[in-house]
């Protein structure tokens, strides 16, 4: 599993002395805001985390990140501790790896059948669970949750759930949505949805942060994509807004099988419902690919036309066509009711750049100021 570059906050680059500590036998120097997971990261070196996220408030929920600081009776979760000056952490050590292989071999006997995930391909807790060579659980599992599959875009299966903690971080603080939390103690403590409603019903407003975030699988895009190995995936921008946010489409048989957020600087990975689950249209039959010009002798009219009748109204024709027949229609106006006889209605689904070169034709090329959106 790759690890992602950190961002570093800005205090850490402001010429703040750095920490100089030794891990795993290599010095390694800590920027002031650094936790000793993070600087691992930064110098290249694993340490296995399932509650941490990059970005995410660290929380030390899973103890997974578990690592030995010499003259400490106790372990340390790497993900909270901060390093300090001459410190010596050992991730490798005897102590620590029997505390990661143990913390994960009691998650996995909770997991359904005891073994990988199965709602979503190489689970983050699979790939560290096979890092540490742990193959199978010795202890009984404990009672499990009935599914909840309320939702249209999202499924909830709480028998995969390790309580990590990242959906609701994903909900409450990235989001601040704060639909999911806690509920219950010991063997019932379990994620919930408001005050314990089914996902569907729920005030949940289906941006998927706690897809994304979630480790496991427990939530996951509805109907199994998740477990689909994609033949490519396509970094692109959402476009149902200007804003301008990242995301990459994971595609299988040329079609969109499900969308993950990527970090940008208007969305540091996160989507909204429309960037997350709205890319059904792209596979409509019905949409339209083609440029489609009125055919001769059709009058307009008022009433909406059936789309599986639009070609007793229009027929295709080529982008030249099609422009050169509303360039000279927009001319037409012009010439005979004046430039206030023109307006433009932007798009809010176009990008900035594309909303100024808009406005741009509207004033010179109109030669109006009647612009909006």
């Amino acid at each position: 599993m790759a690890i992602a570059p950190q961002r570093l906050k800005s205090s850490a680059t402001n010429g703040a002395a750095r920490v100089n500590f030794t891990l795993n036998g290599t010095p390694v120097a800590a920027q002031p805001d650094e936790t000793i997971l993070q600087a691992a990261d930064r110098h290249g070196i694993e340490i296995p985390r399932l509650c941490y996220k990059d970005g995410y408030r660290p929380d030390g929920n899973c103890r997974v990140c578990m690592v030995e600081i010499e003259g400490e009776r106790v372990l340390a979760p790497s993900c909270c501790r901060m390093p300090s000056e001459g410190m010596n952490v050992n991730s490798t050590g005897e102590r620590a790896t029997k505390s990661q292989k143990m913390v994960t071999e009691l998650l996995l006997t909770d997991m359904p059948g005891q073994t990988t995930s199965p709602y979503k391909r190489a689970s983050e807790l699979d790939v560290w669970a096979g890092k540490l060579g742990v193959a199978a659980a010795r202890y009984p599992q404990r009672e499990q949750w009935a599914p909840d599959l309320s939702h249209p875009a999202m499924s909830v299966n709480l028998d995969a759930c390790i309580q990590c903690g990242r959906c609701v971080r994903a909900c409450r603080e990235e989001q601040v949505n704060d639909v999911i939390g806690y509920a219950w103690r010991g063997e019932h403590a379990k994620i919930v949805f408001d005050f314990d409603d089914p996902m569907g019903v729920s005030s949940c407003v289906a941006c998927g942060e706690c897809v994304q975030a979630c480790p496991t699988g427990a939530l996951a895009p509805a109907n199994g994509v998740a477990l689909i190995e994609p033949d490519k995936k396509v970094d692109s921008a959402c476009p149902y807004c200007g804003v301008g946010c990242l995301l990459t489409y994971n595609i299988k048989d040329e079609k969109i099988i499900y969308v993950e957020g990527r970090d940008g600087p208007a969305n540091a990975s996160r989507l909204c419902v429309k960037g997350r689950f709205g890319f059904d249209y792209v596979h409509n039959p019905k949409r339209l690919t083609k440029p489609m010009i009125r055919k001769e002798g059709v009058a307009k009219t008022s009433a909406l036309l059936d789309p599986d009748d639009m070609w007793t109204a229009f027929r295709e024709a080529t982008w030249e066509e099609a422009l050169d027949l509303a360039g000279g229609k927009l001319r037409a106006i012009r010439e005979q009711r004046g430039p206030k006889g023109l307006a433009g209605f932007g798009s809010a689904k176009g990008s900035n750049e594309e909303a100024y070169l808009f406005q741009k034709l509207v004033r010179t090329g109109f030669g109006t100021n009647n612009v909006d959106h």
